[in-house]
């Protein structure tokens, strides 16, 4: 349908018309790589009509490493989204999938390989980016980490409920593209690495396989199955303070918090609104460290097992 898939090169520019007619720029270097005719399925018109969106944000991706200044591999990480999106139509193409799809294209020199590890990737956070009218994909999670600050925290959260901050939205880039914008790249790597094996779980992981089982029930007790948890899913498991299976309380969602905690002094003397409250936690980007960021994570998730099973 598009030549330019696998060709090393990539599509910044609109190629067809809301209504399905061809977009024909003559000046353009796309051109050869044009619609020819008119697009009346619908399926390939939604489709096409991402294209130049994907190539526009993969070429602001990670322009700080030397790696994409190459185009063939900028054109590496258009292949893989653009044939997601293709392959995932309920969902398609949403900002942000960009980050979550850049260390494999980095790490993984086979294309195939890469689109592999992405696809399986976002069968786990794929209801990050989903989206409608009335609710985000993150919601969920924010609204977990709206009762994680209450509870380990609860003047912060007061001050920020008073703030109309209550919602948490602020956090939302946080957990849809995990820290890839706050921690530096070799330390948002330690961050996935280091969260997905705490949190594994072989159920949840084979509900990751067979997409139609994502919702079912994992949070079984068998000795068996815990001794092969990771350490932080084995630790909600035993509390019985909350089932994990809903993948809503990720150690992600405790990042957060301890990122949070880390200015907790500046959001409560400076904080006067919502943006001061941006601007406080904008500060913060490329300059965390991932280890102490999980260290406190951890301690505050030991901090809100405890007080959520004494109440």
């Amino acid at each position: 349908m598009v030549p330019v898939i696998g060709s090393g090169r990539l599509i910044t520019l609109s190629v067809v018309s809301e209504n399905g007619q061809p977009i024909e720029d003559s000046s353009s270097e796309n051109q050869g790589w044009l619609v020819k005719t008119a697009i009346s399925d619908q399926r390939v018109l939604q489709w096409m009509l991402s294209l130049h969106q994907i190539g526009l944000d993969v070429v602001r991706t990670d322009r700080y490493l030397s790696f994409y200044e190459r185009e063939d591999n900028q054109a590496r990480l258009w292949d893989v989204l653009a044939v997601y999106t293709w392959l995932n139509p309920d969902i398609g193409y949403v900002q942000g999938m960009n980050d979550i799809c850049s260390p494999m294209i980095i790490l993984l020199e086979n294309e195939a390989d890469a689109f592999w590890c992405f696809e399986r990737t976002m069968r786990r956070l794929r209801e990050n980016f989903r989206a409608t009218t009335t609710s985000m994909g993150v919601q969920t999670q924010l609204g977990v980490l709206s009762q994680i600050i209450r509870t380990v925290d609860p003047r912060l959260h007061q001050h920020l409920e008073e703030l109309d901050g209550g919602e948490y939205l602020f956090a939302i880039r946080m957990l849809m593209v995990l820290f890839r914008r706050e921690f530096s790249f070799m330390d948002a790597l330690y961050l996935w690495e280091m969260m997905w094996a705490m949190e594994y779980n072989p159920n949840m992981f084979a509900s990751y396989e067979e997409p139609e089982n994502r919702n079912g029930n994992v949070a079984e007790t068998d000795p068996k199955v815990l001794k092969q948890c990771g350490k932080f899913e084995r630790k909600y498991m035993k509390s019985g303070v909350h089932s994990h299976s809903d993948q809503h309380s990720t150690l992600a969602v405790f990042v957060v918090a301890s990122v949070l905690e880390t200015k907790n002094k500046r959001l409560l003397k400076e904080a006067k609104g919502l943006d001061d409250v941006v601007q406080i936690l904008g500060d913060i980007a490329g300059n965390l460290d991932a280890k102490k960021a999980c260290r406190e994570a951890l301690r505050i998730h030991e901090k809100f097992l405890r007080k959520s099973k004494k109440q």
